[in-house]
């Protein structure tokens, strides 16, 4: 996998758990990527590799510097190691840009929703920042609605303003807030999670059956926007959601138990215990089996892998037709039968 190495050159600190960190491009060629998509940081902590997507908070041609924006996870390693140690200085190793969660060129809408919570907004700030500074899309109007417990821990809070300060005839927000601090009394925000008809009633409905979508945060939200908007008779093409975990059902793991496995990678032979409800990826980490992997959630191809014998059964996944019979997606494969043998 090509990986590409970049510097640190300036670290933001946007909230007290989230920071933005600023790469330099290199010299003579540029990482092109999309506004929406993710990147792949590399780190090695305590003697193991992790690979962890970011999705982009800068926009390509707008922004001088690469930025990823990573909040805080309780027990997370890779994101307490960012918000904690990584400084000014430091060179990163990365994976190239991936993502589908962009901008459809060859469509053109009046009005487009932005939807997200907490740090669900940074692929949404990359996407406003393309919307609002390119040309073609001059008369495009965008809505943001953003969901945090209060305003100081809302990422981007300031250049969100700015924004819409300088764009208020094109740009709109709507934030809600689950608590409400002394000091934001006079803060414009309406109390509780996101209610996706309290903001679209406001609308024509022609003008909502005509608009684009992105959904970036939890499941409930999600779940919620789409069933809101299948009243509305927005088409599905036009709801792009951005996943960072997988939904796993627990009525998909019948039929999966602890079973023995025979790994082949990279010309050498490994026989791994998968215990029920780890996926073959988890497992081989864990051993210190250094496989090639980037989303975590089956989105990307990066941990594609040829079964030679045996069943695997992928779950918390929509279904890829794109592969073969024998091919699977080690984040997301779980052992469904004896003798089996993978080969990356």
């Amino acid at each position: 996998m090509q990986t590409y190495s970049l510097k640190v050159v300036e670290i933001r600190k946007e909230t007290e758990n989230t920071v933005t960190l600023c790469f330099k491009q290199p010299g003579l060629k540029k990482i092109k990527y999309l506004a929406g998509q993710y990147i792949s940081l590399i780190f090695r902590i305590n003697g193991r590799r992790y690979v962890r997507p970011y999705s982009f908070s800068s926009c390509f041609g707008i922004d001088s510097y690469l930025e990823v924006t990573v909040k805080r996870v309780p027990g997370g390693i890779v994101s307490n190691y960012i918000n904690d140690l990584v400084q000014v200085g430091d060179v990163i190793e990365v994976l190239k840009p991936m993502g589908d969660f962009i901008y459809p060129l060859d469509q053109y809408f009046k009005q487009v929703f932005l939807w997200g919570v907490g740090s669900g907004v940074t692929p949404l700030y990359s996407l406003l920042k393309f919307i609002l500074n390119e040309e073609t899309f001059k008369d495009t109007k965008v809505h943001l609605v953003y969901g945090n417990h209060t305003a100081a821990s809302s990422i981007f809070w300031n250049a969100l303003h700015e924004l819409q300060a300088h764009h208020s005839d094109r740009f709109e927000i709507t934030h809600f807030h689950t608590r409400q601090e002394l000091n934001e009394e006079n803060i414009d925000s309406l109390y509780g999670r996101i209610q996706p008809d309290m903001v679209l009633e406001s609308y024509n409905s022609n003008i909502i059956k005509e608009s684009l979508h992105y959904i970036c945060g939890p499941s409930d939200l999600k779940l919620n926007i789409k069933k809101s908007l299948k009243n509305y008779q927005v088409e599905d093409d036009c709801v792009l959601v951005e996943d960072f975990e997988l939904t796993k059902n627990p009525e998909d793991f019948k039929g999966i138990e602890d079973r023995s496995i025979q790994l082949e990678f990279d010309n050498r032979q490994y026989i791994l215990e998968i215990e029920k409800g780890k996926n073959i990826l988890e497992v081989a980490l864990d051993a210190d089996i250094e496989l090639p992997y980037s989303c975590m959630i089956g989105n990307c191809d990066s941990c594609k892998a040829t079964v030679r014998s045996g069943a695997v059964k992928m779950i918390g996944i929509p279904e890829r037709i794109d592969l073969s019979e024998d091919e699977t997606l080690l984040c997301c494969s779980y052992p469904l039968t004896e003798d089996i043998h993978i080969k990356l």
